[in-house]
């Protein structure tokens, strides 16, 4: 999932509170942050208002707001996801070609220490029930589960297929999107055990996930151009809409009941939540090539997008 960097852009988006009109998303500023290197996962600090960027090497860190570069976290080998765990102050990026992960100062962005994970460390979490982080471990069909205070492996979680992406529930249950075998797994944080698993066929190669806690949706893109809606409680595939092609990353806003499915071909597919079983494709944004990863600020309903474009440039867009 990383892919050659020629730049990174971040698209701030506004929403329309309006239900079942387009929403009216497009680029409000980019921010020109240039650098070497492949990139991978965006992460939203909520508490910092930054965003954190997987950089082949590297983490780079900017201003939410201005594009700003506050700092990077080096030492990474194949950098891919980032999590934060607030109440330690300690935030773990995923460094998939060594099986490691790099704990770091959430503040000072200082390098603490490097936790062994398992082959193919990509994307990552933290639990709130748990208080623990999971990694995804692709070619290792695995999570590794971490302790954020003592900044150590604690248990290995066999998922039975390669992970891609995962969500938290907030009740001690995560999900995690298997690409290889077109299903959703449920783990027990707790235990760290596979409770259950389903099948969102015709939904394949499976990448981001996201997640409507209250009404116990799962959101899953997929390369198939599908975005398919899981049932929780049920345990089965609701429906499935058209996105575009080349999907990387999905987010949920709350708030507004969209779902975000950020497309290679350049398009992010934007579709409302009607009810917990009717759901619209309301747009499709233009956007930037390759623009696939994703991060979501649900305070300002902001998506900031990586793309490949020269030189990196902030783009500002507003509601049309």
């Amino acid at each position: 999932m990383i892919y050659k960097l020629v730049s990174i852009t971040a698209a701030l988006l506004a929403v329309s509170t309006a239900p079942l009109q387009a929403p009216g998303y497009h680029v409000v500023n980019s921010f020109a942050l240039g650098g070497d290197g492949s990139w991978d996962y965006l992460a939203f600090d909520g508490v910092g208002h930054r965003v954190f960027i997987a950089r082949q090497n590297r983490v780079m860190v900017i201003d939410a707001s201005t594009g700003k570069l506050l700092g990077e976290i080096p030492g990474l080998v194949g950098a891919h996801g980032v999590a934060f765990a607030y109440a330690n102050n300690r935030g773990f990026a995923t460094s998939g070609r060594d099986s490691s992960v790099v704990m770091f100062d959430l503040q000072t962005l200082r390098v603490l220490g490097r936790i062994h994970a398992a082959e193919d460390a990509d994307a990552i979490l933290f639990d709130p029930a748990t208080k623990h982080v999971f990694t995804m471990n692709g070619d290792a069909g695995s999570m590794s589960v971490i302790d954020p205070v003592t900044g150590t492996s604690i248990g290995t979680i066999p998922l039975g297929g390669k992970p891609e992406f995962g969500v938290s529930a907030g009740n001690g249950k995560l999900y995690a999107n298997l690409t290889d075998r077109g299903e959703v797994v449920e783990i027990d944080a707790a235990a760290m055990k596979v409770t259950r698993r389903w099948s969102v066929a015709p939904c394949g190669s499976s990448t981001g996930l996201a997640i409507d806690v209250p009404h116990q949706r799962l959101f899953s893109a997929c390369r198939s151009r599908h975005l398919a809606v899981s049932d929780i409680a049920a345990g089965k595939l609701v429906t499935t809409l058209p996105i575009g092609s080349g999907v990387d990353a999905a987010a949920f806003d709350p708030a507004t009941q969209l779902i975000f499915a950020s497309n290679g071909d350049g398009t992010l597919s934007v579709v409302h939540e009607d009810t917990p079983d009717k759901f619209t494709v309301v747009e499709t944004v233009p956007t930037g090539p390759r623009a696939k990863t994703m991060t979501l600020d649900p305070a300002t309903h902001t998506v900031y997008l990586g793309a490949a474009l020269t030189p990196f440039t902030v783009l500002m867009l507003a509601p049309k």
